[in-house]
């Protein structure tokens, strides 16, 4: 991520005139502020012992199990996610204009053969991306997963923000991989 206040911004901005001049190109030219860059208040991740429930997703080719999931303003939740799909899938929570900029990323990574259609080559994702970002799929909001393979989020949710699970693969989001979280008071 970016190291400075005004570089993150300028980003930001970037981002915003690109997507909002390209609005009819394929997704995979948007900018990009980075990966799991924001500019909204989308939760944090939470703690153990303040887990109220678990909630399992299973993704398939290319879909999730669930078209909404239903959270408390401020509840903290355990995602179990399962990717019982051929091909490899990411459970990310975030905003759509943020999946709309991690969508490049996945492009870069796949360009750069840091991800095949089935498989994760995890020795590639240090590979830098520019200004110091690695390809590496290690924030909290979101989990890239082979086929056949699980991983754990926990995760609280804000109190007001309009928020979307998808799967930014090239092609998955474009097919319906996605899904709204809806945040109840």
């Amino acid at each position: 991520m970016p190291n400075s206040k005004s570089t993150f911004l300028a980003r930001i901005v970037l981002s915003t005139a690109i997507i909002g001049s390209l609005m009819s190109v394929p997704v995979a030219s948007f900018a990009s502020p980075g990966h799991g860059a924001q500019t909204t208040n989308i939760g944090a991740p939470g703690k153990v012992a303040d887990v109220t429930r678990t909630i399992q997703v299973t993704m398939e080719d290319n879909f999730f199990d669930m078209e909404t999931i239903e959270v408390r303003a401020g509840e903290t939740v355990r995602f179990e996610i399962v990717n019982k799909g051929e091909f490899v899938h990411e459970f990310n929570i975030g905003t759509a204009a943020m999946h709309a900029s991690h969508q490049k990323e996945m492009m870069m990574m796949m360009e750069h053969g840091a991800l095949d259609a089935d498989k994760i080559h995890m020795d590639m994702m240090k590979m830098d991306m520019g200004n110091g970002m690695t390809m590496e799929h290690n924030d909290p909001n979101s989990v890239l997963l082979e086929p056949g393979k699980t991983a754990e989020i926990i995760w609280t949710f804000p109190n007001d923000t309009e928020l979307e699970f998808a799967c930014n693969v090239p092609g998955h989001y474009e097919s319906g991989m996605m899904g709204k979280v809806r945040l109840q008071s």
